[in-house]
């Protein structure tokens, strides 16, 4: 590794709809433990926390920005910034604004980015590569990471190699990026040995992106320029312009720069890597039993084989079947063969037609202060399991519609009601009455948790009405 800082760049911006019901826009693949004790983006995170790195900046979905802050806080790893994309602009232009970001403090700054939900089982073999194209990138190249294929994979991109770089033993130029082939094509590059899968990994120098984006897509370039220069800080985000952002065109780093520049090279490296596209890639890296199962949670199998199976809250059974997907959450299951794992995106896209909301939400849903399950809904009535994390607290709100019911399972509740203020223990409860102000706080060292029953004549979340708020949600 080179004595210069190599800045980490991780983009969590992605939605992760393949791994369904799992996996949702409000609470996507990045922020779940799926391979280890660790969410894929803490595990990002901790990839690149040694000495060799700077403090990482993160390029996120605005919806996400208190879920990223609380995993990387969880961790101990403290960002050098994250900044918030108010609209989903793609690769080019997420990566423009962390390179703008990082050459207003260091001219020569190197950039690695990195996707939030890839894994990367050989920390040492990615190591290597990351000293290898430093060195390229330092020289002036654009490097990303090619991964040594070991089947014909239809759902990765793939990058034709071309000669040596001069004066560098494993970098090599880059003859053509290449879409996501038909199986025969696949076999083809396979058995060729010239070719890789497009990782979505880069190491670059910030300035010489931003060189190339000029040259061959200026108009991102100036409209992520006028974004990071009419930004506001938003508690400790920064929070892009709208407006000026939205005038980007959507594009990947790689069509926008590295299918046109000169300066594109490859690091090829084998490092057991997945950016787990589907269910059935989670159990190409999962440790399988004698019959070639993996699975998680309560789950029994009988006489089957080559199969994936989870179990979120409830006991699945499996018996007399091979090479199936079965992913059980408390709303949702997904049934799939396991060759036919791509389409669950086509499920989603049916989910959004139909305006449910199981594209988006889990029961399950998360708050910069903790969370909310819904346990039952019916007419006039909901109710909702609550968690408010020690020293945490609600904003001051009211309510149009409905009433709440707050009954303490434990921890202790602090509670404003109106001009009222009191304590609630264990097993003590309050009302709140339609058009009351009300807040609630956890002032304890422990987790507060409590039943909360509405009823009403309208129980969206959208019937909050804020009066102080903690957490920026305030226009």
């Amino acid at each position: 590794m080179q004595d210069k800082l190599i800045h980490p760049v991780i983009l969590s911006g992605g939605s992760g709809s393949r791994l369904w019901p799992l996996s949702r826009a409000g609470y996507p693949k990045q922020f779940l433990p799926l391979n280890s004790e660790n969410s894929m983006l803490q595990d990002t995170a901790l990839r690149v926390s040694s000495s060799c790195f700077a403090a990482p900046l993160l390029i996120c979905n605005e919806e996400h920005r208190f879920l990223v802050a609380e995993q990387l806080r969880s961790i101990d790893i403290t960002p050098d910034k994250i900044i918030l994309e108010p609209v989903g602009r793609n690769t080019a232009p997420a990566i423009a604004i962390a390179a703008l970001s990082l050459v207003e403090k260091q001219s020569d700054a190197l950039m690695l980015v990195l996707p939030s939900d890839h894994i990367i089982l050989d920390q040492n073999a990615f190591q290597q590569a990351v000293d290898v194209a430093s060195e390229a990138a330092q020289s002036g190249k654009l490097v990303t990471f090619g991964i040594a294929p070991d089947k014909p994979e239809t759902g990765y991109g793939y990058i034709h190699k071309g000669a040596l770089v001069s004066g560098f033993e494993n970098v090599n130029d880059i003859a053509e990026f290449v879409e996501k082939p038909n199986v025969k094509k696949a076999t083809e590059y396979l058995n060729s040995g010239e070719y890789l899968w497009n990782s979505g990994i880069f190491l670059m120098s910030a300035q010489q992106y931003l060189d190339e984006l000029s040259l061959h897509h200026p108009e991102i370039l100036t409209a992520c320029q006028n974004a990071l220069e009419q930004a506001e800080q938003d508690l400790s985000f920064c929070r892009l312009n709208k407006e000026a952002f939205s005038t980007s065109p959507s594009d990947s780093i790689d069509y926008a720069v590295m299918e046109r520049t000169n300066c594109a090279a490859v690091v090829p490296v084998d490092m057991n890597w997945s950016d787990l596209g589907s269910w059935s890639a989670l159990l190409d890296i999962e440790e399988k039993d004698s019959d070639g199962n993996a699975h998680r949670g309560d789950v029994l199998l009988h006489n089957t084989t080559n199969s994936y199976v989870h179990a979120d809250h409830r006991l699945v059974a499996v018996t007399g079947l091979d090479n199936i997907i079965v992913v059980s959450t408390d709303d949702a299951v997904l049934v799939s063969n396991r060759d036919n794992a791509q389409d669950v995106k086509k499920i989603v896209d049916q989910l959004k037609a139909a305006n449910r909301y199981e594209h988006s939400l889990h029961t399950t849903v998360h708050r910069p202060w903790g969370n909310y399950r819904g346990i039952d809904l019916g007419e006039r009535h909901q109710v909702k399991r609550i968690t408010v994390n020690p020293g945490e607290r609600l904003s001051l709100q009211m309510h149009h519609h409905r009433a709440e019911h707050w009954i303490v399972v434990s921890g202790t509740a602090k509670v404003t009601v109106g001009q009222n203020e009191f304590l609630l223990r264990e097993n003590e409860s309050t009302f709140i009455p339609i058009g009351e102000s009300h807040r609630l706080e956890n002032p304890g060292k422990l987790p507060l948790y409590l039943i909360e029953v509405q009823s009403g004549s309208y129980l969206g979340e959208d019937d909050i009405v804020r009066f102080e708020d903690g957490y920026g949600r305030i226009n």
